[in-house]
């Protein structure tokens, strides 16, 4: 299969999406939810900060809110995999409903312990709302539609965080209050819920075999395991994207003190630097249908990846802040469309009953090596400098590069999909 062959089956564009009754309704709680998280998201940063003043506590929230990934999704997945996903949506949107009201009852440094716990009951709930909305879609939107739905999905990702860090630096900014963006946030996973509530039943039932229904969690995590070492399509992409990550994460820490310190520019220069990624991206959303009709998804990821390192490596030269906006301009314009690229394939790939194990190992892999960079970044920056550090990633991220062209080699995106893994569920 060559690249040209991937038109020969029209991919759906937007608004081919859109006229899906049930993926608006989905499309729309996702907007929704992931708005009043960006609001919350933010809102508990400057509320711990303003209760302690300390960067190791926010540092302690950060991990709070990314363990959960690592300790609890994958029993997460095999759950995700053995119960209706549908339920499963409805009812992690009400916890966390009631989950963040809690944090209005943090009020001074004596009781941040209890924020900490709130926060990693909230995200452990997440960890299971993710993956079964990542199940979900296949059996909504046509095989075709899938590169289109998971590039909808994160612009949609990236809009909302933008709009719920505007809300929570307004709210707390004028009304010096913490409590409104919580309250916001609960109303959010309750405008959520109504709306996966108006979807049908039947996207939530799993299609697995008979003598799987009993098997318990632990054999259900080693059957997911199992699915994804007999694909070499499967086990490159989680590779080549755990090894993004590996590189990614010491940016994500180094970035503010690349900015202040080493380009010596103001705080201020932060929004428009956040709006340059993010504009990129959500043009390049838009245009995930047409490089789906041109490219195979292994190819966009190959050399999508070779773009972002590059653009990483860059980043490291830079000496005025207008460079580090347009290669931040640059790399959004292949980040989008590696992650869609990254998502159709494991949908695809994977049958139905284990689609949700599959999405949660993705996610503990990138949240592993994140976690790994971050923790390495503070000390490589003070041994070799952050500049260096910029270089190193680059490598690294460069290297993902290579463990996709070796490992994509002579496949195709679709050559060990299960027949029946993307089609949608019939009415």
């Amino acid at each position: 299969m060559t690249d040209q062959d991937v038109g020969e089956r029209r991919q759906l564009g937007l608004r081919d999406l859109l006229r899906i009754r049930e993926y608006r309704l989905l499309w729309a709680g996702q907007l929704i939810s992931e708005a009043g998280d960006g609001l919350t998201n933010l809102a508990l940063l400057l509320l711990v900060n303003a209760l302690t003043g300390s960067t190791a506590a926010l540092a302690a929230m950060a991990i709070v809110l990314a363990v959960p990934s690592l300790t609890i999704g994958l029993v997460a997945g095999a759950y995700v995999d053995r119960i209706d996903r549908r339920r499963i949506m409805l009812a992690s949107d009400l916890l966390r409903a009631v989950v963040v009201l809690g944090f209005i009852a943090v009020g001074s440094a004596s009781t941040l312990w209890l924020l900490y716990i709130l926060a990693f009951v909230q995200a452990t709930i997440g960890t299971f709302f993710a993956p079964a909305r990542g199940a979900v879609v296949p059996r909504i939107v046509p095989a075709e539609g899938l590169m289109a739905a998971n590039s909808l999905a994160q612009a949609t990702r990236v809009i909302a965080g933008v709009i719920g860090a505007g809300l929570a630096g307004l709210i707390v900014g004028l009304a010096g209050q913490f409590w409104p963006a919580f309250v916001l946030d609960s109303l959010s996973f309750a405008l959520s819920f109504l709306l996966i509530l108006r979807l049908p039943a039947s996207i939530g039932r799993i299609r697995f075999e008979p003598h799987a229904a009993g098997e318990s969690v632990r054999h259900a995590m080693v059957v997911g395991l199992r699915t994804i070492a007999r694909s070499r399509t499967m086990t490159t992409t989680i590779a080549v994207l755990a090894v993004v990550m590996l590189g990614l994460g010491a940016i994500n820490v180094l970035f503010v003190p690349f900015v202040v310190v080493v380009l010596d520019a103001g705080t201020a220069w932060f929004g428009p630097l956040e709006l340059a990624q993010s504009v990129s991206m959500i043009l390049a959303a838009a245009m995930v249908a047409a490089l789906a009709r041109r490219f195979r998804q292994t190819s966009i990821v190959t050399v999508g990846v070779a773009a972002v390192a590059i653009c990483i490596a860059l980043m490291g030269i830079t000496t005025q802040i207008w460079q580090l906006l347009l290669l931040l301009f640059a790399m959004g314009w292949f980040v989008s469309p590696i992650q869609a690229a990254v998502v159709t394939m494991l949908q695809q790939q994977t049958p139905d009953a284990e689609r949700g194990r599959v999405m949660a190992v993705l996610q503990a892999a990138m949240s592993a090596t994140s976690v790994l960079s971050m923790g390495f970044a503070g000390i490589a920056a003070d041994a070799i400098g952050i500049r260096e550090v910029f270089y190193v990633a680059g490598a690294i991220m460069a290297g993902g590069a290579v463990v996709a062209l070796l490992g994509y080699r002579g496949r195709t995106a679709g050559a060990e999909a299960t027949p029946a893994a993307a089609q949608p569920v019939p009415e």
